[in-house]
């Protein structure tokens, strides 16, 4: 474009830049000015404040063990008055569909903790006086679900599925079940076409690790997310964090087309810059708690000047009065100055809107089967993750060969007694013990979306729990089959059909209970670290009274009790009863070489007490303990995300 005229770009002699910028614009947008998608349909939303006072309670916010590891006890960090303090204070305005409402201000000015009651999950606040209404209702748990949709900061999405995947999905849970697929579909393609997803629709959303869409296309899918369900008040925290300026500008503008489609949209930014200042209908400026400005954004100088605060020419006015309000801390000085400073303007613009009502409304506006549906999208999710598949198949033959290979070579000479012991008793317990890490590493991964889906309500605790068992089945199997059977041959264990799918099946089982406590392990704990420990010390107490390192009957209470649920305990006795049930086994002693019956050999190691039958029913059984666990764990327990994972 550079030194071309204005009549090569487009325009007529004479246009100025202004012109110029104009058509880039109307380029810009043409593609969704023409659909009708983004208007609102529904009965007009309103979104209501009435002089709310909100207290953050500091010590909620940390759990119990982050306590118990500053030496402070859990349950009287709450009773300490100290710990709470006002997250919001005298806060009331009133908002209607057709307006954008922007949240501003430094951080730690309330803005999360007004968007937390908003919509009902002020974790560790309380609600001191004043109310919320939604329509002209007070707000619900049941009326937040139906009517407003709230955007994270963080994207949360699965990135192995594609943009339409991902959106799929969520009209599969979120849509009335009267719409057919057809118009499911639709919908899906209405809101790429709308949010400019197109020309990324088939591609993976991806992460950090997986590469995907870029930073401001994920966003969009975010937002496209909980669009599908066409809802009337939309919220968005921080939508513009880590996104470049472009980027971040373009996002606004589909927001704010959004809100004039006849939508309530209301987002929370730090320090907008100036283009997209212009873009709000409605400004909040909050400091500590306090509005410091509430009302149409273009008046927003006009007032502060008014006051003695005039914005410097050629100064973005969202960065100026940010910093005018916002507490310096470098000194106790500075810190007590700025904060009258805040408090006085505070006291000002309260004192000046005492006798307003519903001054807000006076900005310019214009007239206007989830079980099946998470399990697809669990097992898309995992088996497009090529590189860990390849990285666990490859773990599992590595594995399997090396222990093939070290019992090879015997021919027709079996291995001896202890040998074969030793072999069965590895074969049951070291690749539990690598799936241990794997199964709570990718648990901790997914606890965000897990977190934030069941918040939105898109689904219940039962439909993941019932995905995260099935879903992973099919890699399950195929990661047993390239373990179990290379050692099993290579090893010259008992030929034959049967006893081959009988070690299989229990070896599949063994596992699959183990997985199962992983699971149970990474709901039941809050970060990845505690998890992860605690798994390994049950591991290790059920390796250690295996059968195998010390023998049944010279253990003491507690680990003799631990060995009876100890499904190594079970598998080694069951592989042991596979391999030398009803048939003599020959040994060496010396120079004579004996055949000793093979159930005399399991009654002297204690490995004789129950029949195979009851084996393969304890190991089902703890599987079916550990379930009910983890099942109680997702119901009861909130899967709130951690950092420290």
């Amino acid at each position: 474009m550079a030194g071309k005229t204005t009549e090569e770009r487009g325009l007529p002699k004479g246009a100025t830049p202004q012109d110029a910028l104009g058509l880039q614009d109307r380029l810009f947008s043409s593609e969704s000015d023409n659909s009708l998608y983004f208007t609102y349909s529904g009965q007009p939303n309103t979104l209501e404040v009435k002089d709310l006072n909100y207290q953050v309670d500091m010590a909620s916010q940390f759990s119990w063990f982050e306590h118990l590891a500053q030496f402070k006890i859990p349950w009287t960090s709450h009773s300490r008055g100290s710990s709470c303090e006002l997250g919001i204070q005298n806060l009331s305005f009133k908002v209607r569909s057709g307006q954008m409402l922007a949240i501003i201000g430094s951080s730690g000015c309330g803005r999360a903790s007004l968007l937390d009651v908003i919509t009902g999950r002020g974790h560790g606040g309380k609600i001191k006086s004043g109310q919320i209404w939604i329509n002209g209702q007070p707000r619900s748990p049941q009326l937040v679900r139906k009517c407003v949709a709230h955007v994270r900061q963080h994207d949360q999405l699965l990135p192995n599925l594609t943009v339409r995947e991902t959106l799929a999905f969520t009209a599969q849970m979120r849509l009335p079940r009267t719409f057919s697929q057809a118009q499911r579909d639709k919908r899906v393609e209405d809101v790429i076409a709308e949010l400019r997803l197109r020309q990324c629709a088939d591609t993976r959303v991806g992460n950090t690790y997986v590469r995907g869409v870029s930073g401001g296309e994920r966003r969009r899918v975010s937002i496209g997310v909980q669009l599908l369900w066409n809802p009337g008040i939309l919220i968005l925290d921080e939508p513009t964090s880590g996104l470049d300026s472009f980027t971040a500008h373009n996002l606004v503008k589909t927001l704010s087309r959004l809100a004039k489609g006849n939508r309530l949209v209301l987002i929370s930014l730090h320090q907008p810059r100036s283009d997209i200042f212009r873009l709000f209908d409605l400004v909040l400026l909050m400091t500590s708690g306090t509005p410091i400005y509430l009302g149409a954004a273009q008046h927003m100088v006009q007032y502060f000047t008014a006051i003695g605060y005039p914005c410097p020419r050629y100064s973005n006015p969202a960065d100026f009065y940010v910093d005018l309000t916002s507490i310096d801390r470098r000194s106790r000085e500075q810190e007590v100055a700025t904060r009258e400073k805040a408090q006085s303007l505070a006291a000002l613009f309260l004192e000046k809107v005492r006798d307003l009502d519903d001054f807000l409304w006076k900005a310019e506006t214009k007239d206007l089967d989830e079980d099946i549906c998470v399990e697809s999208r669990q097992i898309s999710n995992d088996f497009r993750d090529l590189p860990t598949l390849l990285i666990h198949g490859a773990e599992a033959c590595l594995m399997s060969l090396t222990i093939g290979f070290l019992y090879f070579g015997h021919g027709n000479i079996r291995l001896s007694l202890m040998d074969t012991a030793a072999l069965l008793f590895m074969i049951g317990a070291l690749i539990p013990f690598n799936v241990i890490l794997d199964v709570i590493s990718k648990s901790y991964s997914e606890r965000a979306m897990l977190y934030y889906e069941l918040e939105d309500g898109l689904y219940t605790a039962g439909p993941y729990f019932f995905a995260k068992v099935l879903g992973e089945l099919p890699e399950h199997c195929a990661y047993i089959i390239i373990y179990g059977m290379p050692t099993y041959w290579l090893a010259n264990l008992r030929p034959g059909l049967q006893p081959f799918l009988l070690h299989f099946l229990l070896v599949w089982l063994v596992v699959f209970c183990c997985r199962i406590m992983a699971l149970a392990s990474a709901a039941m704990f809050p970060t990845f670290h505690m998890a992860s420990f605690f798994s390994n010390a049950l591991y290790n107490s059920f390796y250690l009274t295996g059968g195998f390192m010390i023998t049944l009957s010279s253990l003491w209470t507690v680990p003799a009790w631990i060995s009876k649920v100890s499904f190594l305990r079970w598998c080694f006795e069951g592989l042991m009863k596979i391999q030398f049930s009803r048939r003599a086994y020959k040994t060496t002693l010396g120079n004579f070489t004996i055949q000793v019956p093979g159930d005399k050999i399991l009654s002297a190691m204690e490995l004789n007490s129950y029949p195979l039958y009851a084996i393969y029913l304890i190991v089902i059984g703890l599987s079916g303990g550990f379930m009910v666990l983890y099942y109680v764990s997702l119901r009861f327990i909130k899967q709130k995300p951690s950092q420290d994972w």
